[in-house]
């Protein structure tokens, strides 16, 4: 990464420049604003570490032209010891995060692996991007929050693999849309896309339907038949609810993924297949395994590389998005959401997803009577619904995180600066923590 410091004292340039071309990156050094901003305008700088106090001008004033040249420069400010009001007014000035002085080191890296983890993302999605408006795409991706942000870097990087992905979500999640995203992104995006739904076919029906069966196999068979697997020859064959996969068909399916050659049933002759393999499931299928209900090694076979999709309680940053999508596709007439409506939407918990969320404005937009879709308008189960209980999920969360705390605090004998480093968080925080959370060393 190349790194720009900015800081009017010599000694603090050439100890951070020093310690981060060791991590391997390529560092420009400025004593002052002026300076600072001739080397940005020069060089490629991704990461700016700003000194808050220069003598020409502040670190916030830089950062102000930093941005206006280059909006996704990414930038640390450095302030002095307890500032809390300086970091909360450079934070709101784009600064990506800032750091206390006497700057420590390990806590400095660690915050930079960080911003280097999200311009990776900001990468893939960006190429991903590009990828559908040069060449659209039929699929609409809808979501700019954290966790879409995650998944789609990571379609991104497994798109172009040949091993087996295995994408795993709640119901309604989209993971039929995710699949199919993995496939038209791949190297063979013509190839066929053949989808399985291991849950609706019957278990004495599966055999034939995934592998085929030849004339005269059983009763009933009065012609061959290609299963999936050969339909789906150089291309890809999703297996939607892969968990629902009975135990008797997993072992042949396990074979085929090792093997990649299939049988038709009453057939004696293996045919190559050259297929990849993409799977989905809402349920958690390693403690399946765990338990004896699923095959460990088909999850291993399977799960090559995964893709978690977050319910949309997680990601309620894209309701508002999702909500205007499924407005402008199934409205009849010009159509408004009022802000009461959006506050009951934003507010519901979505057992079924982004699935239940489309349900939802379609049977609105159906039943409405005006063009501004009103509170009174969306079902009674959204209006009526009671709010979940963040007071008992708060003090859940809580229990968790004074569980960590102490935790680091006992790996480290208490020294709370070295707690500090493992939790990723300033030494000032990690003590306001443990007096909210009444954490005392027992003698």
């Amino acid at each position: 990464m190349n790194i720009l410091i900015a800081d009017d004292d010599a000694m603090q340039r050439e100890l951070l420049g020093g310690f981060l071309e060791k991590q391997g990156h390529r560092v420009f050094a400025a004593a002052d604003g002026e300076e600072a901003l001739r080397l940005f305008g020069q060089e490629h700088i991704q990461l700016a570490l700003l000194d808050h106090r220069m003598p020409d001008m502040t670190g916030d004033q830089v950062l102000e032209r930093m941005k206006a040249q280059n909006p996704l420069v990414r930038a640390i400010m450095i302030t002095a010891y307890g500032a809390v009001s300086t970091a909360v007014s450079v934070m709101k000035l784009g600064a990506d995060d800032f750091l206390e002085k006497p700057v420590d080191l390990t806590q400095l890296l660690v915050k930079i692996d960080a911003l280097d983890q999200q311009v990776a993302i900001a990468d893939d999605v960006n190429e991903l991007v590009q990828a559908i408006e040069e060449a659209p795409l039929p699929l609409d991706i809808i979501g700019s929050s954290p966790a879409m942000r995650e998944t789609l870097s990571r379609v991104r990087r497994v798109a172009d693999s040949p091993w087996s992905v295995l994408i795993q979500g709640e119901t309604g999640t989209g993971k039929e849309l995710i699949a199919r995203l993995i496939h038209l992104l791949g190297s063979t995006p013509d190839a066929p896309f053949v989808e399985v739904n291991c849950a609706a076919i019957p278990e004495h029906l599966f055999e034939s339907e995934l592998f085929g069966h030849e004339k005269g196999a059983f009763t009933g068979a009065d012609r061959q038949h290609k299963g999936r697997f050969e339909q789906a020859r150089g291309g890809t064959l999703f297996l939607d609810e892969v968990g629902e996969l009975p135990a008797s068909l997993q072992s042949k399916l396990l074979r085929a993924l090792q093997e990649k050659r299939i049988s038709r049933v009453g057939s004696e002759r293996d045919i190559a297949v050259e297929t990849r393999v993409v799977a989905a499931t809402n349920r958690d299928l390693r403690t399946m395994a765990e338990d004896g209900g699923f095959r460990e090694d088909l999850y291993f076979r399977l799960n090559v590389l995964d893709v978690p999709l977050s319910p949309l309680r997680q990601r309620r940053e894209d309701i508002p998005a999702l909500i205007e999508h499924f407005i402008a596709r199934y409205a009849r007439r010009p159509t408004q959401l009022a802000p009461e409506a959006l506050d009951v939407l934003m507010r519901y918990h979505y057992p079924g997803n982004v699935r239940e969320l489309k349900h939802i404005i379609q049977r609105t937009l159906t039943l409405a009577r005006g063009s501004r879709l009103q509170a009174s308008d969306l079902p009674d189960e959204v209006r009526r619904a009671e709010p979940q209980d963040q007071g008992a999920l708060q003090e859940r969360l809580d229990s968790v995180e004074r569980e960590m705390l102490v935790a680091a605090l006992d790996a480290c004998d208490w020294i709370q600066t070295h707690a500090a480093d493992r939790l990723g968080i300033s030494e000032r925080v990690l003590r306001y923590k443990m007096g909210k959370y009444g954490i005392r060393r027992k003698e």
